[in-house]
């Protein structure tokens, strides 16, 4: 089991705790978590993006000369693609990104990231994020006591509205509680700061 220190919003040391191998100590797959990255990535996508055909476009209902006779190449509409204002060949148009993952492989994915963080020293597990009001100054405070980096994720055992909602206001940090934690936010993050309780959670639902 890998051990790791706990620190409390001071950035001192106030004991330690021994990570479930199962969730926190396995063989990063990075296969896996590039599958599960590109999925979230195209989940992401509203996929609205439309072009006019030449059946959309208004005008180009005359033929622009007669068929024959005129030395140019022949021509049924001014709204063809290869016409100035005209239609577009082959272009999007709404579609829905969306497809699902084996529940197998998200759970892998997860546990490779976990297990990546702690491999790389990346993880730091925080005694308790106490924020009394909406206080953005007190989440900043945190972060560089304990020294986490730019971009930095933050796992909260439970709904905690002050604290996310004083997070938000900071560049490049972002919150999840357990139930919404995912493997592309813990690799765009610097540092991954999961609360205490947070781990006995996580542990308890990926073990």
């Amino acid at each position: 089991m890998p051990n790791i220190a706990v620190v409390d919003m001071t950035g001192k040391n106030v004991g330690e705790i021994s990570l479930s191998d199962a969730v926190f100590g396995i063989e990063p797959n990075a296969a896996v978590m590039h599958m599960a990255v590109v999925n979230y990535l195209a989940n992401q996508r509203q996929g609205t993006q439309s072009t006019l055909t030449r059946s959309e476009v208004s005008g180009g209902g005359r033929k622009p000369w007669r068929q024959k006779g005129t030395g140019h190449a022949r021509q049924g509409s001014t709204r063809a693609p290869q016409w100035r204002h005209g239609g577009i060949a082959l272009g999007p148009k709404p579609r829905d990104y969306y497809y699902s993952l084996n529940k197998k492989v998200k759970r892998l994915a997860l546990k490779s990231a976990f297990s990546d963080k702690v491999l790389n020293n990346s993880l730091i597990v925080l005694d308790e994020l106490k924020v009394e009001g909406f206080s953005t100054k007190t989440v900043v405070n945190c972060l560089n006591a304990i020294g986490a980096g730019k971009k930095t994720l933050i796992v909260l055992d439970e709904n905690n509205k002050f604290a996310v909602r004083s997070a938000a206001n900071i560049p490049g940090v972002k919150t999840a509680q357990v139930n919404t934690v995912n493997t592309y936010d813990i690799i765009n993050s610097d540092t991954l700061v999961v609360v205490k309780d947070a781990v006995a959670k996580l542990e308890e639902v990926y073990a």
